[in-house]
């Protein structure tokens, strides 16, 4: 009887969680056992290996192989165990040495022919073997994927076959490079947008401070135009944020080629998307649009078509920066800090104050339209805007835009200025940032205070009010939050049509 033990990932959000592979070949019936709470695809694995094998040349044993996938109360998902088990095998028949197969951690999808296909989760699985003093063996297609982890032993082979012709001394595989950084998609220019300046005043204040937006206004108006138009504004990524939203995108498969992100994330889900799909979820937990726009933004058109139930989901990471796929099995967390754009129509018809379009359902089409929204999910929105359309004559004779390269210019400065008092308020963005903490003129405070009880804001929004105020007094470049910038921001708060 012999036994062999390999090491290898399941995955808990972006977290990793160690799990060894264990195969014990002894006397008996033939036959070929996955035991280990394993999903379909792990158990499944058992005919991609045997096909594995035998297009090498080899065949199994003709006894009893069972293979272990501890700790067995785990569940194991995805194809990414064909690799580990397939050279746990293979170590216990003494085709590769053990003690040498023991010192990496491994994943990766067998083909019928042994070649090996990239997965996802190759990025955090490298991370996490790092941290335990292993290396990774994972396919070719993610090796420059796995080198981002640093100082790693990185095998990557292309098939099966090479791999074992490596560890027999007759073939070396050279550590993979790094696959580089993503580019980014050119993201339009504000240039394109003429007159319309107090709706790019608010973009501006938003890249600023990362704040939560909504636009409302008649189709047509320049809505979507704008949204398009803030990925332009934001800042890079920093080294750090770049590594974690890379992670969630690697746990989703959607890190293409490998390629870390630099630029933030822009998320745009059609309204009939589900809740599953706007926070995370479905039968394997994968990471939502909330997650996949971590560090970036959420850009949410039409938003009252987009179901109740969804919406509301949003109220949680809107606040806490994370969201929990909760489970009768596992609970899964995954980091969520978004930057929420929304763009609505006044009403179902889109007209609502036009007095040559007007409906007949006025004001009872807006009132039923605007029903859909929850007070706390607005609440949650920092800035509020409506966005009309020009005129045909503006359009034509207005001159072009300040052109993003300058506002996005005046949004680094700001930026800047709130990663240098990141230490005193707790966070890099005004949007995360102790409010309390900011530095206000005494006639500043005096004017929230006066506002907070007029205006019935709750401290939510009266907290919110001040963190949109410092974003604006750090475009101004001011180091104290002055009257005239608390004026502007309560000028942004909640102004939707049809509601007091």
């Amino acid at each position: 009887m012999s036994i062999a033990r390999v090491q290898s990932f399941a995955f808990s959000g972006i977290e990793t969680v160690p799990v060894e592979v264990q195969v014990q070949i002894s006397g008996g019936l033939p036959a070929f056992l996955v035991v280990g709470l394993p999903d379909k695809a792990v158990a499944e694995s058992r005919e991609r290996v045997r096909a594995a094998l035998t297009a090498m040349g080899l065949s199994l044993p003709p006894k009893r192989v069972l293979i272990n996938l501890a700790p067995a109360d785990l569940l194991k998902e995805g194809s990414h165990f064909d690799l580990p088990i397939a050279l746990a095998v293979l170590a216990a028949m003494e085709v590769l040495p053990a003690e040498e197969v023991a010192e990496y951690a491994a994943l990766g999808e067998l083909g019928l022919d042994g070649s090996l296909a990239p997965v996802a989760g190759v990025l955090p699985a490298a991370i996490g073997a790092a941290g335990r003093g292993l290396g990774l063996i994972c396919p070719a297609g993610s090796g420059g994927e796995a080198a981002w982890a640093g100082d790693l032993r990185v095998l990557a082979p292309s098939s099966l076959l090479t791999l074992i012709n490596h560890f027999r001394g007759t073939q070396v595989l050279a550590p993979p490079e790094t696959a580089g950084l993503a580019e980014a998609p050119p993201a339009p220019d504000l240039a394109d947008v003429r007159g319309m300046e107090s709706a790019r005043r608010v973009l501006e204040i938003a890249a600023a401070g990362s704040h939560n937006l909504l636009m409302i206004g008649p189709p047509g108006a320049g809505k979507s135009m704008l949204a398009a138009r803030l990925p332009g504004l934001l800042p890079d990524l920093a080294p750090a944020e770049a590594l974690e939203v890379s992670m969630i995108h690697s746990v989703a498969g959607m890190l293409a080629g490998g390629h870390l992100l630099r630029r933030p994330p822009f998320r745009e889900p059609h309204h009939t998307a589900s809740q599953a799909a706007l926070t995370g979820g479905g039968q394997r937990a994968r990471p939502g649009e909330v997650s996949l726009a971590h560090r970036g933004v959420l850009f949410l058109d039409e938003l009252p078509e987009f179901a109740r139930a969804s919406l509301d989901a949003l109220r949680q990471p809107l606040e806490t920066g994370h969201t929990t796929v909760a489970r009768a099995a596992a609970h899964v967390t995954y980091p969520s800090r978004f930057q929420l754009v929304a763009a609505m129509n006044p009403c179902r018809c889109g007209h609502l104050g036009d007095t040559t379009r007007e409906c007949s359902r006025a004001p009872r089409c807006a009132e039923d339209y605007l029903a859909r929204l929850s007070g706390p999910l607005l609440d949650r929105i920092d800035l509020t805007i409506a966005v009309t359309p020009a005129s045909p004559a503006e359009i034509a004779r207005a001159p072009a835009g300040e052109p993003s390269a300058a506002v996005a210019a005046r949004v680094a400065a700001a930026r800047q200025l709130q990663a240098e008092r990141a230490e005193t308020v707790g966070a890099a963005t005004n949007a995360e940032a102790d409010a309390l903490k900011f530095v206000a003129a005494p006639e500043a405070r005096t004017l929230v205070e006066q506002a907070a009880e007029k205006l019935h804001l709750s401290p939510r929004g009266l907290v919110r009010t001040l963190r949109v105020a410092r974003s604006i007094a750090d475009l101004a470049g001011e180091n104290a939050i002055r009257r005239a910038d608390v004026a502007e921001a309560l000028a942004y708060r909640h102004r939707v049509p049809g509601r007091r």
